[in-house]
């Protein structure tokens, strides 16, 4: 392995960006401009999502080999649902095969309408295990932290017992859901300390710039609070009937769109600077496949000393 990025996270706060393969060939041709734009700023590593079962995993790949041409660490995202012993194996030996030694374990979600069994793993303890047991030290693990609590898991306690478990198993580092509630992620952190969870935290960021994205990312997934300073901001710059609507009756729309992502990265920023201040091991952006917001959002944090 080239680079331990755990080992790196002991040294220095880490900078990182989150990406997805595109859908259209369009965005898959827009791609390596992005990557090279958010490569100025010398992430230590870019990950890529990869779709519900596997489903877009040749993309995934196209994706991780961009990364790696513009000079980065490609970190791929990977799902056991759905999925065999046997497919991971061939899957990640793959992923080897071609300079991609990063992971992180995810139990991951079926496709729509799926009609496949539910794999050989339930969770992402034992994609963990199996990782380590048939790879060794040949990957880096990421494993993902749930300061709110995972959605399906019945309680936070439970869920830290989880996290102690996949540290146990193997993985290396930790990177975070979203978390806007900062009090519930110091409450979190000092849990997982106690718990005797010693791997270094990497924290998901998702920029504030859209506030249909924003409700959406909050609520459809993630069960997340939306602290009383950010509803001000969606209340304040609200698009009528609501920011869902494909043809809104606001007149005032574009302008509310173009004060709405103001305040949103404003509101970002000052969430970088809570989260740096308590000393986590890294700051992972998810780009939302744009550069021009994230560029503002580090430029404006003075995150990256560019010399």
């Amino acid at each position: 392995m080239s680079v331990k990025l755990s080992a790196l996270m002991k040294e220095r706060q880490l900078l990182s960006f989150e990406l997805f393969p595109p859908k259209t060939d369009v965005g898959m041709e827009k791609l390596p401009g992005t990557i090279e734009k958010l490569c100025e700023f010398k992430p230590e590593y870019i990950s890529c999502t990869y779709g519900a079962g596997g489903t877009n995993v040749g993309k995934n790949m196209d994706v991780c080999k961009m990364i790696q041409n513009a000079g980065t660490i490609p970190v791929t995202h990977f799902t056991c649902i759905g999925n065999t012993r046997e497919g991971i194996k061939e899957q990640l030996q793959n992923y080897l095969d071609n300079g991609v030694d990063h992971m992180l374990a995810l139990r991951g979600d079926l496709p729509f309408g799926w009609t496949g069994t539910g794999g050989d793993f339930k969770y992402a303890t034992d994609l963990v295990a199996f990782v380590r047991k048939e790879f060794g030290d040949k990957i880096e693990i990421a494993v993902a932290g749930s300061p709110e609590g995972h959605i399906a898991c019945r309680s936070l306690e439970a869920d830290i017992a989880v996290l102690k478990q996949k540290q146990d198993n193997g993985a290396d580092y930790i990177m975070t859901q979203l978390c806007w509630d900062m009090e519930q992620f110091k409450r979190w952190l000092d849990a997982i300390r106690t718990a005797g969870v010693t791997l270094p935290v990497d924290v998901g960021i998702m920029p504030i710039l859209d506030q249909a994205a924003t409700i959406n990312m909050a609520l459809s997934r993630n069960g997340c609070v939306m602290p009383r300073k950010l509803c001000e901001i969606i209340s304040k710059h609200w698009i009528f009937p609501n920011p869902f609507d494909k043809a809104p009756f606001d007149a005032a729309v574009d302008q509310k769109k173009a004060d709405f992502k103001k305040a949103g990265i404003e509101y970002t920023i000052e969430q970088i600077d809570e989260y740096r201040a308590l000393g986590i091991n890294g700051i992972h952006l998810y780009a939302l496949n744009k550069w021009k917001d994230v560029t503002d959002i580090i430029n404006q944090s003075g995150i990256r000393t560019l010399v």
